[in-house]
């Protein structure tokens, strides 16, 4: 396009809206400030009638003169330059944008060290808060052994005592928050049983009729022999067993080789039980150690060392190098004071005031090392602590106990969130377990009575008699429907459909109890431990219940303890009044079985 007065291409190109004509524009500017009108057609014309013409910002209009080859090469030398300085611009922000990233990953990784190091100072701090909860009662104590009145010949008046037991204070309860992720767990693992098949390398009949001992392990004290508890981390292979010499062990089967051996406990440990991947483990025990401390203000008044019963009466105990202090403040137990020299030996008894034994559950943690420590000492019952369950979530545990009462608590911080006693009965429990889908929890008796609770409420919602002597043990099966309670005269299977006894095994004779009864995690077995271990296939409500093998207690005692089912069977674990652990399976081959 040409300008209508220069005939040259415009530099700035304008175009006339009256005429259409094409116009450079410092040209028609002075034309129409001259004449007023267009210099071609003649007409009026006036600036508001001239329209510039644009062409695109981002490509150039091509000259004339790029044309020839001489103009197409310097057009390509300045597209190729203009193409070098953006790339540089892009690597400078491309740079920019990878510092700034860097420097955002830094700060995100930072932040999660400060979150982390807070979890864990408040993971802490619940601690310590649990701790000082179960303290309580010593400042209880020292309340009332400081406003006890003194005769004037120097001997204490007798006190009463008010100061409450540890087992019966009040408990937080279970919130609203726990009942809800405990009713969303139900909801989740309900929805999956339904959906769940029987594994194809679960153990088949077959192999389970061909098992035999493969090895024996002593993991407990030629002294005090006897396993009374025994569970299996399926994810490691690795098991844990509760003996009478006051110690749990950390087994590991596919070594051989003892991985940690948990002591603390001063008597039996009656209970263990893995949580999760073996992060913490449970121990339930008869402790019967006391702890004792000075009653004179002019002594030192610290709390030290474990003080012996002897004979029904708690004699002074002779410190030595051994004497352990472990806080100041005052306690009494039992009606008995001691006090102590400077040098911390003990001096005087005096009676007093004081609190019935306390028995213990301990939570340990595991460390990279294949160790535990421990982390939390739970005193909240007053006699023998005889089952330990975990319930689905792997964040809360019950405690059951010869108390008459059963103790919910939360896993971090080891805070009994509610203690359940039943006043109807005086014998307490001793057995317990979780249901799988957790909000049903079955206990059994020393009156011989299974009694299953609703979590949510803490309420007894339903009752099984029939047995006869102490509920030993209580499984649920997989299939979340049978439950079987092992007791002194036999064993007895329980549709909970329908809450009533459908099958009852009378294994041995009157003088011999049935210690132990498990199901496999698959439901599709049965194991029970008394005079021997026999393993049962599982039936239905009007189906035969059959024994597939019956293995002999190699131990010598006549006294099967517990028994437990390796992952798929392939495996069954047998503990016994002697010191060993035994496992049973195929001759030769450790290896899961198929069918």
């Amino acid at each position: 396009m040409h300008c209508a007065i220069s005939g040259e291409v415009p530099e700035q190109p304008v175009v006339s809206k009256k005429s259409g004509i094409l116009y450079e524009k410092r040209l028609i500017e002075r034309h129409i400030s001259e004449y007023g009108k267009c210099p071609i057609t003649g007409e009026p014309l006036t600036m508001d009638d001239i329209v510039p013409v644009k062409a695109g910002k981002i490509v150039k209009p091509r000259t004339v003169q790029t044309a020839s080859i001489p103009g197409m090469l310097g057009m390509f030398q300045n597209e190729w330059d203009g193409l070098m300085l953006s790339n540089f611009a892009l690597e400078q922000q491309l740079h920019t944008a990878r510092q700034e990233l860097s420097h955002a990953l830094y700060q995100h990784d930072a932040a999660c060290r400060v979150i982390a190091r807070l979890k864990k100072e408040r993971d802490e701090a619940r601690s310590l808060l649990a701790q000082a909860e179960r303290q309580v009662p010593m400042y209880a104590s020292e309340a009332v052994t400081e406003n006890a009145s003194v005769l004037s010949n120097g001997k204490r008046a007798a006190e009463d005592d008010d100061m409450g037991q540890p087992g019966k204070r009040v408990r937080p309860g279970i919130s609203a928050n726990i009942i809800t992720e405990l009713t969303d767990c139900n909801a989740t693992l309900s929805q999956q049983r339904k959906k769940r098949q029987i594994p194809p390398t679960l153990a088949p009949i077959g192999g389970l009729e061909r098992y035999t001992q493969l090895s024996s392990h002593p993991l407990h004290k030629t002294s005090k022999p006897g396993i009374l508890s025994i569970d299996i981390q399926y994810s490691k292979d690795i098991i844990a067993t509760g003996g009478v010499d006051a110690t749990a062990v950390v087994f590991d089967r596919s070594t051989g080789q003892i991985v940690s051996t948990l002591s603390g406990h001063s008597k039996k440990v009656t209970s263990v039980r893995f949580v999760a991947e073996g992060e913490f483990f449970l121990t339930g025990s008869a402790d019967k150690d006391l702890l004792i401390s000075n009653h004179q203000s002019n002594y030192r008044r610290a709390l030290c060392g474990f003080f012996k019963k002897k004979r029904g009466q708690i004699g002074p105990w002779e410190c030595n190098c051994n004497m352990h202090f472990l806080r100041e403040g005052i306690f009494v137990l039992n009606s008995y004071f001691v006090s102590f020299r400077g040098s911390g030996c003990a001096s005087n008894c005096w009676c007093g005031t004081g609190y019935p034994m306390i028995k213990t559950v301990r939570v340990w943690q595991g460390s990279e090392d294949g160790n535990y420590d421990c982390r939390h000492i739970l005193k909240d019952h007053t006699a023998e602590v005889q089952a330990v369950t975990v319930h689905a979530t792997n964040n809360y545990f019950v405690t059951a106990s010869l108390d008459n009462t059963w103790c919910f608590y939360d896993l971090s911080s080891g805070l009994c969130m509610a203690q359940v006693a039943d006043a109807s009965k005086t014998d307490g429990y001793s057995s317990a377990a979780f249901h799988p889908d957790g909000l049903i929890l079955g206990t059994g008796t020393s009156e011989a009575v299974v009694k299953i609770w609703d979590v949510k409420s803490q309420a007894n919602v339903a009752k099984f008699e029939g047995h006869a002597g102490p509920v030993t043990a209580i499984s649920f099966s997989e299939n979340g429907y049978f439950l079987a309670t092992a007791a002194h005269d036999s064993v007895k299977l329980w549709d909970l459909r329908k809450l009533k006894n459908f099958r009852t095994l009378n294994l041995y004779d009157s003088d011999t109890p049935t210690n132990s009864v498990e199901f496999d995690h698959s439901g599709s077995y049965l194991g029970i431990a008394g005079s021997d271990i026999r393993v049962y296939q599982v039936g239905s409500v009007k189906a035969d219940w059959n024994c597939i093998k019956t293995l002999p207690d190699l131990s010598g005692t006549g006294r099967a303890t517990c028994v437990k089912f390796g992952p798929d069977a392939n495996y069954i674990v047998v503990g016994s009044m002697d010191r060993n652990l035994r496992i049973f399976g195929l001759p030769g081959d450790e290896a899961p079985l198929e069918s």
